[in-house]
């Protein structure tokens, strides 16, 4: 049962009753009552990645590409 949702421990935190009638609480980003993520709204389902993420996968793939002699996995892509 949803008992209020506060600005708490320096976040947002849903606080509800479990099965015994116990108070307890989560960040509400982990639960349904978060806002919308305004990247998964004008995506609209036609992007799996944001940005930010796919540019942590290109350096994660060049740092493969340079260590210990490993083969290169990302290629520069030619106009």
């Amino acid at each position: 049962m949803l008992v209020a949702v506060r600005h708490t421990w320096g976040e947002d935190r849903v606080f509800f009753l479990d099965e015994e009638g116990t108070q307890r609480s989560l960040p509400r980003g982990w639960t349904d009552a978060a806002d919308l993520d305004p990247f998964v709204a004008l995506a609209g389902g036609r992007s799996a990645l944001r940005v930010e993420n796919l540019l942590a996968l290109v350096e994660l793939l060049e740092g493969l590409s340079t260590a210990g002699g490993l083969p290169a996995v990302v290629r520069e892509i030619l106009p």
